[in-house]
């Protein structure tokens, strides 16, 4: 039974916006590390999963297939996957989003975006960087 303590991943963070402790986009929460303990409370919140590895298990079936394939096909070799940022470096859980205490530049979810970025974005003339 919950009660009103209780966190409800579903309802207050899975899709909402996670933002570095300078207010930059980091990504969106797409699942969520839970550890079993061992002293029959039940699981405890280790850690934040962000990227499609971490979204296409969500969403199941041949579209949650597909979009993990993307997802692995599109990172680079070296890319942790899922990213994880550790519930150490959450400073605060809001039902506007997720904000970071450390910067964006320190955790692991941005290596999708910025090898994105140099070998597709800016290779489209016109893309303005």
């Amino acid at each position: 039974m919950a009660t009103e303590g209780d966190l409800w991943g579903n309802e207050l963070l899975w899709d909402h916006l996670i933002v570095d402790s300078d207010g930059a986009h980091v990504g969106m929460v797409d699942d969520l590390e839970l550890v079993e303990q061992g002293d029959g409370d039940g699981p405890v919140l280790t850690a934040i999963l962000c990227g499609p590895m971490a979204f296409g298990p969500r969403i199941g079936g041949r579209l949650g297939v597909w979009w993990t394939a993307i997802g692995r096909r599109l990172r680079p070799g070296d890319e942790p996957y899922p990213p994880r940022i550790p519930l150490s470096s959450v400073k605060a859980i809001e039902s506007t989003g997720v904000t970071l205490a450390v910067i964006r530049e320190q955790l692991p979810t941005g290596a999708l975006e910025d090898w994105l970025q140099e070998k597709l974005i800016q290779q489209i003339p016109g893309s303005g960087t």
